[in-house]
């Protein structure tokens, strides 16, 4: 399919992904406003945003009739909130096309955020963070980046902290929601079987004529620092211990993305991989166990992170520790980047299997990206990755002064620096 690009009289940008034989349309709303956005003071005011948009407009005042609507025709809708980004997207059958559009602008455009809803919703938020405290095994992620980046929007939590999570009103909202959500900082994908792209451009220029138009505010640069291996420990009472072990990587700008995600396969990308089979199929020491890189627009990192019993965290450390080691120093092997971009391929061919999922693809590298490519063409930038290109990135990446392990458990900070090193 061939994607097409309009861009409105109000600075919107729509991108049309027509599939022929789709059976769902998608309508997905990507605004750049995240975490990476916001003050001290309001952190957590991207999500909470999120969060009362589904709470009434002035066309479907209450929760219930906002969920309804597209309840009644079988439909799927959600929202999610990211560093850089938050989206709303509503999926239907090509014939509800129209009422989908028309939910998706009513409450991006038209929610009322009464104080008390906010309020109201204030608990819910709160709840939502204590179960991710309650949830090692995906909090250990935000305290890596919490490692990393320090006291600045690009360290802290993206749901927010209790304090600041209590400390946001209908001023702090509205505020907000005022300096991003603009034209100029909004992408829509529209995906999936879509018949007449004219009468949606037509229902898309009716349905946003209100958005604002004004100049968008930016997020700070991120600035990045580090002489020597570092650490940063939760204390927690648990029976396993959550790990996040790495180094700082590159971001989405940077042409070495591409091996670097070659890399993160071989290393601990699927269950062939080396520490998947060292970790867990040759000692027994974790469930999972898994790699991956992170491209941001302008940081990225590639860590390992595991789930392993209190009594055996240094020697699961150690062994992660020396196969980054092993790959710097001894390479690895042509089979291992060929198999890695087949599987990083046939990843994106499968991920890319619905309305919504072409809808995010597109939209998210619009938003994001220096540019654009398509399935095709991605697929041919995996390609290219040499194990010339690999190696060299190893060794860039492994040194003692760039390991970086987050880890959740019954711990205290420093009782792992002395192991932070490449033999």
């Amino acid at each position: 399919m061939k994607k097409i690009t309009i861009t409105l009289n109000n600075q919107l940008r729509l991108l049309f992904i027509p599939q022929e034989k789709a059976k769902t349309v998608t309508f997905l709303v990507l605004v750049g406003a995240g975490s990476k956005y916001e003050s001290k003071e309001i952190n957590g005011v991207s999500h909470f945003l999120e969060h009362m948009l589904f709470k009434g407009t002035k066309k479907r005042p209450t929760p219930l009739e906002i969920a309804s609507v597209l309840d009644r025709i079988g439909g799927s809708y959600n929202a999610f909130t990211d560093r850089e980004y938050t989206g709303y997207f509503a999926k239907v059958r090509p014939e509800h096309w129209s009422l989908a559009l028309d939910w998706v602008s009513d409450i991006f455009l038209h929610s009322l955020l009464r104080q008390e809803d906010i309020q109201r919703e204030r608990g819910v938020v709160l709840e939502e963070l204590n179960m991710y405290l309650d949830t090692p095994l995906q909090y250990v992620s935000e305290i890596w980046e919490n490692l990393l980046y320090g006291d600045q929007p690009a360290g802290w939590d993206i749901i927010g902290t209790k304090e600041t999570i209590s400390g946001i009103n209908q001023e702090k909202m509205l505020d907000y929601y005022q300096n991003h959500y603009s034209s100029q900082n909004t992408v829509m994908g529209i995906a999936g079987n879509l018949e007449d792209i004219e009468k949606i451009q037509q229902g898309v220029e009716r349905s946003f004529q209100s958005i604002g138009t004004g100049d968008p505010l930016g997020k700070p640069m991120v600035v990045e620092k580090q002489e020597k291996p570092q650490s940063l420990v939760r204390f927690k009472k648990t029976d396993q211990t959550h790990l996040s072990l790495g180094v700082r990587a590159y971001n989405l700008k940077d042409d070495r993305r591409w091996a670097q995600a070659v890399l993160s396969v071989i290393l601990g990308g699927n269950m062939s991989s080396r520490l998947f089979n060292l970790i867990r199929e040759k000692h027994g020491l974790a469930y999972y166990v898994h790699t991956f890189a992170q491209t941001y627009t302008d940081t990225g990192y590639l860590t390992t992170q595991a789930g392993v019993t209190n009594q055996k965290v240094e020697m699961a450390v150690k062994l992660i520790l020396e196969e980054y080691q092993k790959v710097a120093q001894q390479g690895v092997e042509k089979q291992e980047v060929e198999e890695a971009k087949e599987y990083l391929k046939g990843s994106l061919s499968l991920s890319l299997e619905s309305s919504d999922s072409f809808a995010s693809f597109y939209a998210r590298q619009e938003l994001l990206s220096p540019e654009t490519f398509s399935p095709e063409e991605l697929a041919q930038k995996i390609s290219q990755v040499t194990i010339e290109d690999v190696n060299r990135l190893a060794q860039e990446l492994f040194s003692d002064s760039k390991l970086n392990l987050a880890l959740i458990g019954p711990y205290h900070q420093g009782d792992f620096d002395g192991i932070l090193k490449l033999k």
